[in-house]
């Protein structure tokens, strides 16, 4: 069985290009240097049964054009890595998967997570009876327990990003970690024997919150992931230039990216 992972973004908080912004890459003709918000599809056949199914991380403000664009017709589960708003704002967008699957959509998140998403959607969470439709989601809070998504087990790998503490997850043998700074020695303890790794990879300048090309190619070679993706990359970063300039076995995600993860592990 394959687990397929599809990057439904790979760009920074403000998006390429950028508004207001005339540089070479904001008006590259090359299509992966268009990035939204950062974001992936995590789907299999043979993962959920004959039907399928589809979990997303993260419901970035680009969700509704990234859905349509990849085709995504059926919803399944939602897991949140932290609440900033590039990673939260599209969850109302889950209405037309509650209204044609007939059914609630289950949601994981940290309690820091889960608050900030509930004070941005209180009008989800407040029960109030109301002759308009709202998301309909069942809330599961994690820690950095695994816990098990249908039958995919999620494995929660702490991360820095700037002074907060978020989650990046492991799912089998590959790995999402978007927006650290620093990914803390513990956490790499528990990414040995990946075929994809992501990493953040804002720009080459340092910046307080995000990981540098150069910071996120050290940890790639302390990984030793069969294959690394950067994400989370800003306008700094022509692909086709940036690309040719990396080691062996990493890469640049890119908007509508299709990964095949060969094996993994289901839940017990």
């Amino acid at each position: 069985m394959n687990l397929k992972i599809t990057v439904l973004g790979s760009g920074t908080s403000s998006g390429v290009p950028t508004i207001g912004c005339s540089c070479e890459v904001c008006r590259s003709t090359d299509p992966r240097d268009t990035r939204l918000r950062p974001s992936i599809l995590i789907s299999s056949p043979g993962l959920f049964g004959s039907a399928g199914r589809n979990i997303v991380i993260d419901t970035t403000p680009d969700f509704r054009a990234q859905v349509l664009r990849a085709g995504i017709v059926r919803l399944d589960a939602i897991v949140y890595t932290h609440g900033h708003a590039d990673h939260i704002l599209g969850l109302d967008d889950v209405r037309p998967f509650n209204y044609h699957q007939g059914g609630r959509i289950p949601i994981y998140a940290s309690r820091p997570a889960f608050a900030i998403i509930e004070r941005v959607f209180a009008y989800v969470f407040d029960n109030r009876e109301r002759k308009t439709h709202v998301p309909q989601l069942d809330v599961h809070v994690i820690d950095d327990a695994p816990f098990d998504v249908l039958g995919l087990r999620f494995e929660p790998i702490p991360l820095t990003h700037g002074k907060d503490t978020i989650f990046g997850f492991r799912f089998g043998n590959a790995a999402y970690l978007t927006d650290h700074s620093e990914v803390p020695e513990s956490s790499l303890d528990r990414l040995r024997g990946l075929d994809v790794l992501f990493l953040d990879a804002l720009r080459h300048r340092p910046h307080p919150t995000h990981s540098t090309v150069e910071a996120s190619i050290e940890i790639a070679r302390r990984v030793q992931a069969r294959r690394t993706f950067f994400t989370h990359m800003c306008h700094d970063l022509g692909h086709a230039a940036t690309e040719a300039s990396l080691p062996r076995g990493i890469f640049l995600a890119y908007d509508g990216l299709e990964i095949s993860v060969a094996s993994f592990m289901q839940a017990e």
